[in-house]
């Protein structure tokens, strides 16, 4: 993980769209500045007080100790310029944490570490199979000596428990702003594991479902949408093992040494989800060409069926087609008896080819 030279100026950017996740309750946004807390933490307290986060930073800067968390909500470049500018962010990182819908990964800077993360939220309000079930949001987190900025996209994936968790633990806070690195990643991994064991539920019913062949059109509907949450699911947990295995394995001089080894953990929970991920994907084939095979199953059976009904229907068709030609030489003609023997003799052939495919598995 090389250091990156600061430009003097960044490339323009483009604004891209993404999904959004549909959870009623949203974080209370001071819409002027996207700030959604900001508070100083020094020996592992909360400094008392409702800060700006100039204010914050300033009181970290006067006391030479401690470090200021300032977490933001889909901020604009406006509103993240005031800070970049004071705080010394790189260009790129900024540029990056505005967009959003960035691939998880880490990166070093002079003097600060950058990181992306994607949020997963299981959505079970969804109707199976009528859209998406696994909602991705993004946390972005720059970390410096004595600063900590979050910035968050989606509407869930709130950083508010992450906050009281370790408000409440002042020993793990006192190791630094890596604490809250560490917390951040450890949390949305969670998401990971709760959301693979949501799946695997869909995944059971769904195997349930394509071998009782209840309603295939209904399965293969249900089988791409949970191919496409299983594949975001990837996409957001896959890429994040490379940045954790470089935060546990290689010394940064701002991460904590204590730390490291809880990186360590929080690696071979997405080593976890990964494995799991892959297994999804391969059961789900399975079932894909499982559900094909049913359905030419029955497109044979229904073949059959009609094969054998109208090999039925021939015999009377060429007893009638014979005798609806109008000779006048023609056997068993103006016979009494002519007509009732060769309705019978129809009937008998016919119930002899319905038992006979009937016996064979064609009916």
């Amino acid at each position: 993980m090389a250091t990156v030279p600061r430009p003097r100026f960044s490339r323009p950017g483009v604004l891209r769209q993404g999904r959004k996740a549909r959870v009623p309750w949203i974080p209370e946004v001071d819409r002027s500045t996207a700030i959604v807390d900001c508070a100083v933490y020094r020996d592992g307290r909360r400094v008392a007080g409702n800060p700006t986060w100039q204010e914050a930073h300033d009181d970290v800067l006067r006391h030479r100790s401690g470090f200021v968390w300032i977490g933001l909500h889909e901020p604009s470049e406006r509103q993240l310029a005031g800070i970049a500018s004071h705080l010394g962010l790189h260009p790129l990182a900024v540029e990056d944490a505005v967009q959003a819908h960035q691939r998880p990964k880490l990166d070093q800077y002079d003097d600060m570490l950058f990181a992306v993360v994607k949020t997963v939220h299981y959505d079970d309000t969804q109707p199976h199979g009528s859209g998406e079930v696994v909602d991705t949001g993004e946390v972005m987190v720059f970390l410096g000596a004595n600063y900590v900025i979050t910035v968050r996209h989606g509407e869930h994936g709130s950083l508010r428990v992450v906050r009281k968790r370790l408000e409440a633990d002042r020993e793990l806070l006192a190791h630094g702003p890596s604490v809250v690195l560490h917390a951040i990643l450890d949390r949305a991994v969670d998401g990971y594991l709760a959301v693979t064991a949501a799946l695997q539920e869909d995944i059971d019913e769904l195997e349930t479902s394509v071998f009782e062949g209840a309603n295939r059109a209904t399965d293969s509907n249900r089988m791409y949408v949970l191919k496409r949450e299983v594949l975001a699911l990837r996409r957001s947990a896959g890429p994040l093992s490379v940045p954790l295995r470089l935060l546990a394995d290689r010394p940064l001089r701002l991460v904590a040494e204590d730390i490291r080894e809880y990186f360590r953990d929080v690696d071979d929970h997405v080593s976890q989800v990964v494995e799991q991920v892959a297994s999804f994907d391969d059961l789900l084939n399975t079932l894909v060409s499982a559900n094909l095979a049913q359905v030419s199953v029955g497109q044979n059976e229904d073949m059959r069926k009609i094969s054998a009904w109208v090999a039925i229907a021939a015999v009377p068709t060429m007893v009638a087609g014979i005798y609806g030609m109008n000779f006048d030489h023609m056997p068993e003609l103006h016979w009494r008896f002519g007509y009732p023997l060769v309705v019978g003799l129809v009937l008998l052939v016919c119930v002899g080819l319905y038992r006979s495919f009937k016996r064979n598995g064609w009916l």
